[in-house]
């Protein structure tokens, strides 16, 4: 089997989940070109443990993790299977570091299914989350991913969600199409440093200075692109798009590996 493209995903409100929007569309787009994956094991930004971990149930539930949003949100299911099998040898791969599988206490949160509902709306594709540990060092995230690599060879589909820029605080809501000059200076900082498949100036963030304080004010949403960089091959191409900045702090940069 040829090796699955990788995706990194930026996302944005989970009332994307209910937009029809041209990046609703473009993500659709995206997996439409793709072949079909044999099973998806994503990476969201809103599971932070205190070990690497995994969902290891066959039907992980969707969680609605988030606060005042419309009852039309809180019904959208996706009712995806999960793959215990999968899970199990995320375990393998990362042996000798401990990985728990969780039974029942995770499942799917927004980070994944309000993208997976535009990239594969029908739900019949297995679903693993990946847990992410609180305690790793960016190169240690991007070393998870490097051994999770070969999944890729197996038809499974590496799926990272999150932004190169998130600052909610200082968005600008009645201006959707608004760049702040350190957004677009922190994420085209991070663009080009993958572009040049420098991955270590990426793990490096922070000495972007001033930028990066601005862009990354918590990494929660930044970690889930140094795992998608390990699990990428050395020389693989990277398509950007949609590819923008959000109400002036938000990062909606996606990208597109091999394939």
């Amino acid at each position: 089997m040829s090796r699955m493209p990788l995706l990194f995903i930026g996302h944005g409100s989970p009332m994307v989940a209910l937009e029809r929007s041209e990046t609703t569309r473009a993500w659709g787009r995206i997996a439409a070109a793709m072949p079909r994956p044999k099973a998806i094991l994503s990476i969201s930004a809103h599971w932070m443990t205190r070990a690497t971990a995994v969902t290891g149930m066959a039907s992980p539930r969707t969680i609605h993790d988030f606060g005042a949003f419309p009852p039309e949100l809180f019904a959208v299911q996706y009712p995806a299977p999960g793959d215990p099998e999968l899970a199990a040898k995320v375990r393998t791969l990362l042996a000798p570091k401990p990985v728990m599988i969780d039974g029942g206490q995770w499942g799917l949160d927004h980070g994944t299914w309000t993208v997976l509902v535009h990239l594969y709306p029908d739900a019949d594709i297995p679903v693993v989350q990946l847990g992410m540990d609180v305690n790793l060092k960016p190169a240690e995230r991007i070393a998870i991913g490097e051994r999770l690599r070969p999944l890729r060879e197996e038809g499974v589909l590496i799926l990272g969600t999150g932004n190169i820029v998130h600052n909610l605080p200082a968005m600008d809501w009645n201006r959707p199409e608004v760049e702040y000059d350190w957004s677009r200076r922190f994420n085209d900082y991070v663009t080009g440093a993958i572009a040049e498949e420098a991955h270590g100036r990426v793990a490096d963030f922070h000495l972007a200075g001033r930028d990066a304080e601005l862009a990354v004010p918590t990494p929660d949403h930044f970690w889930p692109l140094l795992y998608v960089l390990g699990a990428r091959a050395p020389g693989e191409a990277v398509r950007f798009g949609p590819d923008f900045i959000h109400h002036g702090s938000l990062s909606m940069t996606s990208m597109v590996f091999g394939g």
